[in-house]
């Protein structure tokens, strides 16, 4: 039998500095034949060198900048695998990934393959994280998804996802203006209403925090119109399959209602009163126990967790002059601000002298009981 073509489908922008070891590690895969398409998204960077660099080994698409869906749509359309995987151009595939999909992806009922991956840093060190925390999901999910039930299962990120061409042939071409990135999202958000989902347990991708992930771009704001967005595009497919109305609507009434949905309105909420005390533009430390999530609170101002290595959360502080010697080596480079949000509340009862140190130092522009901000550019 003639063995099924695999597309890995490498989407770029600005991302030289990681480029290189994303299709290399595209290039090395264990399973043969796999196809490696390189789209560049207008960088400005030198990326379109690097990825001349490679010759006939890959196909290279220079496109002008559109965001993440466009790539997305341009790299399938160059592509003629069975199966297909979107890798981002700052993680690194492991060589085991492609024939281990293969495996799986293999009928016409399944849609999308997923695994877990390993957490990286800015320069490649493991942390021992794997994302998602939660167990990923499997099997024919059409009716729990339409319920509502699926809050309890984790999903991957973008490198994180095998497709196939049937299923992507039915739901493509990603609309671009919504997304322009998280593009993922709409690949995942529809797989259950077109095929079981197939698991992998072992980890299958290297993924790569830094402090220009694109989760750094989104807010709470952001994230709250797609879902109210992602609804009406999955709605439009149920009523194209011929659900009944009973079905949609409980569809939406569920979508609606979900947890999620508070939470980032709770989260809008708390950004509304960030705005209040921190300048735009300008960075401040969160201190959260990293329970708020991925997103930003504010447009223009990104915060900074803490403890953090290399961008990424790196938990509490062993002891109160860690905490503080941290805090003044944020405080002369970047952050205008520290704020605390509820969950770490009790670090202030916790680490006395680290909080003493703040209210003596520092004034405290706002505290109620969701949050306490520390104005770092003034001094007492």
């Amino acid at each position: 039998m003639k063995r099924p073509l695999a597309s890995i489908i490498i989407n770029n922008y600005n991302y030289g500095r990681f480029l290189s070891e994303a299709i290399d590690s595209a290039l090395k895969q264990d399973y043969y034949p796999t196809e490696v398409i390189v789209v560049d998204d207008g960088s400005t960077d030198n990326s379109q060198q690097i990825i001349a660099s490679y010759g006939e080994r890959i196909i290279p698409i220079f496109k002008e900048n559109g965001g993440q869906g466009s790539a997305f749509n341009a790299g399938f359309a160059a592509s003629r695998g069975e199966v297909v995987c979107f890798l981002d151009s700052d993680d690194i595939l492991l060589p085991t990934a492609t024939g281990t999909v293969i495996k799986l992806l293999n009928n016409s009922h399944t849609a999308q393959v997923h695994w877990p991956l390993s957490v990286i840093d800015t320069y490649g060190n493991l942390s021992g994280r794997l994302i998602p925390e939660q167990p990923l999901p499997k099997g024919n999910l059409y009716q729990e998804f339409l319920e509502g039930r699926m809050e309890n299962y984790g999903v991957s990120p973008t490198s994180g996802n095998a497709w196939s061409r049937d299923y992507l042939t039915k739901i493509l071409p990603i609309p671009e203006t919504e997304y322009q990135f998280n593009a993922d999202s709409y690949l995942l958000s529809l797989a259950p209403l077109f095929g079981e989902i197939r698991r992998i347990d072992e980890y299958q991708t290297l993924y790569r925090v830094h402090n220009n992930n694109g989760t750094s771009k989104r807010t709470y704001k952001w994230q709250l119109r797609h879902h109210q967005n992602e609804m009406l595009i999955i709605q439009g497919f149920l009523e194209k399959q011929g659900a009944e109305v009973d079905c949609i609507n409980t569809f939406k009434r569920r979508f609606s209602e979900h947890p999620y949905f508070k939470f980032l309105q709770s989260m809008i909420q708390l950004g509304e009163e960030l705005e209040t005390v921190i300048l735009p533009g300008k960075q401040y430390i969160l201190v959260d126990m990293n329970e708020f999530g991925a997103c930003q609170f504010l447009e223009n101002s990104l915060s900074i967790p803490f403890l953090e290595k290399n961008g990424m959360y790196w938990g509490p502080p062993p002891d109160n002059e860690t905490a503080i010697q941290e805090l003044e080596r944020l405080r002369h480079e970047v952050a205008s601000a520290i704020v605390f949000g509820w969950p770490a509340f009790w670090w202030l009862d916790y680490y006395t002298g680290f909080s003493l140190y703040l209210r003596n130092n520092f004034p405290c522009v706002l505290e109620n009981e969701r949050l306490i901000v520390f104005d770092l550019h003034l001094s007492i």
